[in-house]
């Protein structure tokens, strides 16, 4: 069962690498399914959870700012039963929420495995024995350029996305864990995805992920 986390600035290409190697792996891929399973676990409305996701304005200030469009769109997967915790609200602290997506993550992990892109997963996932973690990066020019020729932004627009987006995931990881998203530390393999083709960082995390996995299984 193959683990990778993904931790993609903006336009890194996060929700096109992630799904690809996902399907190469025959695991599933989690980006938008992850908020939808904490709301299912906690009884509330998906709504409440999006609000403390990583990729939107969450209730733990507003540092966290909202991530434009461009993520993927909801992964139909449902989550292993969760150990019962109290029912959460609106209102209620943001560990209730940071908690049982770890949950979430941690059952998917070692269950099916899967393909977890962002949420901190590099920390979530640091003690677990074969997952593989990776960062997508790459120039703000570069970025910049890529949101414009793919997506059709204008420039301004562009840079406006990147950094409310950067500064979002970032924010989230920071706020929770107290660590740097983009210390390369907390990775094994850390990829300028803009300097290669995106079936090139496929292909390569692929490869790194059957590599760790059989090298940490023996």
């Amino acid at each position: 069962m193959a683990v990778v986390t993904l931790s993609a600035s903006f336009a890194s290409g996060g929700s096109i690498v992630g799904p690809l190697v996902a399907e190469a792996l025959g695991v599933p891929f989690l980006d938008r399914a992850i908020p939808v399973a904490v709301a299912e676990a906690l009884a509330i409305p998906t709504s409440d959870a999006l609000a403390r996701d990583e990729r939107r304005p969450g209730g733990f200030g507003r540092a966290l700012a909202s991530l434009a469009r461009g993520a993927a769109a909801p992964e139909t997967f449902a989550a292993a039963p969760s150990t019962t915790i109290p029912v959460a609200t609106a209102d209620q602290p943001d560990s209730v929420f940071r908690e049982q997506t770890e949950r979430v993550i941690n059952e998917v992990a070692q269950t099916s495995g899967g393909v977890f892109l962002g949420r901190g997963g590099a920390i979530v996932l640091r003690d677990h024995p074969t997952a593989l973690h990776v960062r997508l990066d790459g120039p703000p020019e570069a970025r910049v350029a890529r949101a414009t020729d793919f997506e059709g932004a204008s420039e301004s627009t562009a840079r406006k996305r990147m950094a409310q987006t950067d500064r979002a995931r970032e924010a989230y990881v920071k706020y929770f864990y107290k660590v740097d998203a983009r210390d390369p530390a907390l990775y094994h393999l850390v990829l300028d995805s803009t300097a290669l083709p995106m079936e090139t960082c496929v292909e390569l995390v692929v490869l790194a992920a059957r590599a760790r996995e059989a090298s940490a299984t023996g």
